[in-house]
């Protein structure tokens, strides 16, 4: 018996078929099944809402709905985002949620030798003729919320949908939208109560630390029952006038200054732990607000201060708890690192690890989301060395029933080097599996995106990795670029790996470019630690590293300040432009 074919000598074999009730998301997947196929084969493909009018054997791609028509037993357990694939010959079948029958597309693609690396970098095989092979494929993912926030996916909203990214990125309904928060953390000052509105009459709404209520960057008091009264309303007020968000964060400030007034201490003394007080506050009010929102998860952070979990407390079913990583090495896993100078401490004075911190939290909370980080925010073009923890640290991740990940990364709208790219694509596809074989994931986007300087490059990979783990250095998210995996002997031998990256491709412009993208990590620490460890500055090397620099379309090189200030800030012997400001976050958003 011939094998069955989708297209054969630049001619379709098979026909897209989608009901006539099919919803936006499905037309939307059967207009990306079409045109993916057409540029593989050459051939040209139809939609039909029916089986063919001249041949009802023919062949078809049955997507969502339609799938009925060919006695395929439509699940109801495939949630928002997974889907199935499967063969029935001389058919295939793809059904999925609201996202997933658009993820099954993808993946199918992908099944065929596809790759969307970046926005603006896919890999389609050529294939004039093209089998239908035999799949039965079920993916649901474990996380539901997966998020990072590289400016190819906040740019480039239908790529997050390719790489079944489904966090706060604008992905329109018809495209599957997206996981969306009324209010997105660090909410008390600017959402709930803000000091320089009431701080004057109502000194007690705001944290005591060492017996005085503050007035400049406070926490809020939890016990105080106008703060719960005034938080429920306003959160009410937010869910009305946003009906289409399912999260909303009540969530502390970015700083510390927790309420340490007896009420709130007694709490925490007997949670041991900082964030007793707050679960109970956050409780009350996801308690208050359910009847009249019965489908909203309201969200707090465990972070800093209020890391470690509570002994008594259990977060309620309709609260989140985002246990957030910023204390910790990236270079080591979660699980092995021996680092314990980034324990965080509890009321009682004792220390508990990251990792403990993750397992108590996943103990008793329904719903556990992660923030960890992924880059170096003092220094973004800093290379950082997290390659060979990424996968093993998603991997505690879901084994200690993590239900939604974000991954900080660069946010700057011009996105940077330090192979930001490859980075984003692993993450990717660990958010989506955490047991992917990221190896072979790497390796084939180094060899596409760099071509033939792809070895090269993952040498230069390891060689930072391999400083790092053989040195047992510790490398944390905001750390100078003094490292000691960054000494001149290390940049050299960086250099030269580069070095053969660009000599691989010296033909290929547009690959050659990419390369030299990378090297800017290099010349970035090279002129910072020169300038603020030898007090030797070179304005010509300086000038021609900013105009290299905006000739890649790189914009800031710290989270926090304009380019400006970074650059002068290099020709002040001072390390980050931020120490020019009184308060870090002055600046702003950054402004295209």
């Amino acid at each position: 018996m011939s094998q069955s074919m989708i297209a054969k000598n630049q001619r379709a074999e098979m026909t897209i078929l989608i009901s006539a009730q099919a919803t936006p998301q499905e037309r939307n997947a059967a207009d990306e099944l079409l045109y993916y196929l057409e540029r593989m084969t050459g051939a040209c493909f139809s939609i039909e809402t029916h089986a063919c009018p001249d041949d009802p054997a023919q062949p078809v791609i049955a997507l969502g709905q339609a799938a009925a028509a060919l006695e395929f037993e439509l699940p109801d357990d495939l949630g928002d985002d997974g889907f199935i694939i499967r063969t029935m010959a001389p058919h295939l079948v793809i059904f999925g949620g609201i996202r997933g029958i658009l993820y099954g597309v993808y993946e199918l693609l992908e099944q065929f030798g596809c790759r969307f690396f970046t926005p603006l970098c896919e890999k389609v095989p050529n294939c004039l003729s093209l089998a239908l092979p035999q799949l039965d494929i079920r993916q649901v993912p474990v996380l539901e919320y997966r998020y990072h926030n590289y400016k190819d996916f906040t740019n480039y909203p239908m790529f997050s949908v390719k790489s079944r990214i489904n966090g706060p990125v604008p992905i329109p309904e018809d495209w599957g939208g997206h996981l969306s928060y009324a209010w997105f953390v660090h909410t008390f000052e600017p959402y709930i109560l803000n000091p320089a509105d009431f701080f004057d009459d109502h000194p007690e709404y705001f944290s005591m630390v060492d017996g005085k209520r503050l007035s400049e960057r406070p926490q809020l008091c939890l016990t105080n029952p106008d703060v719960l009264r005034i938080t429920i309303e306003k959160v009410g007020q937010a869910l009305t006038a946003h009906p289409e968000h399912r999260l909303i964060s009540v969530s502390q400030n970015d700083w510390d200054n927790h309420c340490t007034c007896p009420d709130c201490a007694r709490i925490d003394a007997e949670e041991k732990s900082s964030a007793g007080s707050l679960i109970r506050f956050v409780n009350a009010v996801a308690e208050a607000i359910e009847p009249d929102f019965p489908d909203v998860i309201i969200d707090t952070l465990a972070y800093q201060y209020s890391r470690p979990a509570p002994t008594i407390t259990r977060p309620r079913h309709n609260v989140c708890v985002r246990l957030c990583s910023i204390e910790s090495c990236f270079t080591h896993p979660f699980e092995t690192c021996d680092d314990t100078s980034r324990e965080v401490k509890r009321p009682d004075g004792s220390t508990s690890k990251f990792i403990t911190d993750l397992q108590d939290w996943s103990r008793i909370s329904d719903r556990l989301y992660i923030w960890d980080y992924t880059t170096c925010f003092a220094h973004y073009p800093m290379p950082f060395p997290n390659w060979n923890v990424l996968k093993p640290n998603m991997q505690a991740f879901v084994k200690n029933n993590v239900k939604g990940v974000f991954e900080q990364a660069c946010g700057a709208g011009g996105g940077s080097t330090d192979l930001n790219e490859l980075r984003a694509y692993l993450l990717s596809k660990l958010l989506w599996d955490a047991e992917c074989d990221y190896e072979a994931h790497m390796i084939d986007f180094l060899n596409y995106y760099y071509g033939a300087a792809g070895p090269a490059v993952r040498a230069y990979i390891r060689a930072l990795t391999d400083a790092v783990e053989s040195r047992n250095i510790h490398v944390g998210f905001n750390d100078p670029c003094d490292q000691p995996y960054l000494t001149p002997d290390d940049l050299n031998r960086y250099d030269a790996l580069l070095d053969q990256a660009a000599n691989q491709v010296r033909q290929d412009p547009i690959r050659l470019t990419r390369v030299e993208k990378i090297r800017l990590s290099i010349r970035w620490v090279r002129i910072k630690n020169r300038a603020m460890l030898e007090n030797r500055r070179d304005p010509a090397e300086i000038n021609a590293f900013f105009e290299d620099w905006k000739a890649h379309g790189l914009t800031r090189i710290d989270e926090w300040v304009s380019e400006k200030k970074t650059h002068k800030a290099l020709m002040r012997d001072v390390w980050r432009g931020t120490d020019f400001l009184e308060n870090w976050w002055e600046d702003g958003p950054e402004i295209r």
